[in-house]
């Protein structure tokens, strides 16, 4: 493999790697936050893809990208917060929780993925670049559009933590997250903050699917690979700090890139699996988790 080859397989990586970033660090706001995983992130991250299409694009309303993104945003908030109140909030003080939240959330991507394909029906779209043409980093050409993508996640990731951190509703949540019990007794509305962490979460997802719409076409069920790239980074990264799946997501992404350059797309996948089992065994808590002994 020449350098040049080099570099620009690990572009590849490092874009993707944004992207699961995006996309894993909604799913682990859910999970920090509830103790859940949320099956029906991948379909909130096509029903961000379509909502955004829809406004920006010249076929439908033609208001263009960042009245789509904003519009998307917002509705796949409302989405979350929905998607909370109906699925998970009547089972919380239920003791098989992840159980039952496992199920409802799997129905609830079922029957949204069918409404994307009653609303736009089966045949792919695809949301029109942000910017055309390609620009050249450190010898590398790479698509402009895929180089805006990187830098917006990049902005939203810092806006995110800053959220989490400084912002009083951020800071409710990770003490929520941290002990329910204790931040009940201090007067925190629990149920309040598990609805802004799922409308988060729905919103982060928006994003991502509008950033994939861009550079793929979509589909009612392009949720479905994302999801499971998701789940990887942030079993394989851990979620001990907010910046365990981000740093993961990287790793990820250019493991996926150059296993797709050697080994092909087919077994790049297997690849991935293996390196997160070898880690596993090795570090359950994650690559960046912290390992807590248990009596």
């Amino acid at each position: 493999m020449s350098f040049e080859t080099l570099l620009f397989v690990a572009a590849g990586g490092i874009v993707l790697g944004g992207l699961y970033a995006l996309m894993a660090t909604g799913l682990a706001v859910v999970w920090t936050t509830l103790g859940i995983f949320n099956f029906a992130h991948g379909a909130f991250i096509a029903a961000g893809a379509y909502i955004a299409w829809q406004i920006s694009s010249t076929e439908a309303f033609g208001l263009g990208y960042f009245a789509g993104a904003a519009v998307s945003v917002a509705a796949m908030f409302v989405i979350g917060v929905i998607t909370y109140a109906l699925l998970v909030r009547p089972f919380e003080r239920q003791p098989n929780l992840v159980l039952l939240s496992v199920i409802t959330t799997l129905a609830g991507a079922t029957i949204l993925e069918s409404l994307l394909d009653i609303l736009w029906g089966a045949r792919s779209k695809q949301i029109a670049r942000v910017v055309e043409g390609d620009v050249s980093l450190a010898g590398v050409t790479i698509s402009a559009n895929e180089a805006v993508l990187l830098a917006l996640v990049v902005v939203i990731l810092i806006g995110l933590g800053l959220f989490l951190r400084r912002a009083p509703a951020g800071r409710a949540m990770r003490a929520v997250a941290q002990n329910r019990e204790a931040a009940q007794l201090m007067g925190l509305d629990v149920p309040k903050l598990y609805a802004i962490a799922f409308g988060l979460s729905a919103a982060l997802a928006g994003l991502a699917g509008l950033f994939i719409g861009s550079i793929r076409f979509m589909t009612p069920t392009m949720g479905t690979d994302p999801l499971l790239k998701a789940l990887i980074v942030v079993i394989f990264g851990g979620v001990a700090r907010f910046t365990s799946p981000i740093f993961a997501a990287f790793i990820v992404g250019l493991i996926e890139a150059f296993a797709t350059f050697y080994v092909g797309l087919y077994w790049a996948p297997a690849v991935l699996f293996a390196i997160m089992i070898a880690v596993l065994i090795v570090k359950p808590e994650g690559l960046f988790g912290k390992y807590e002994k248990t009596v």
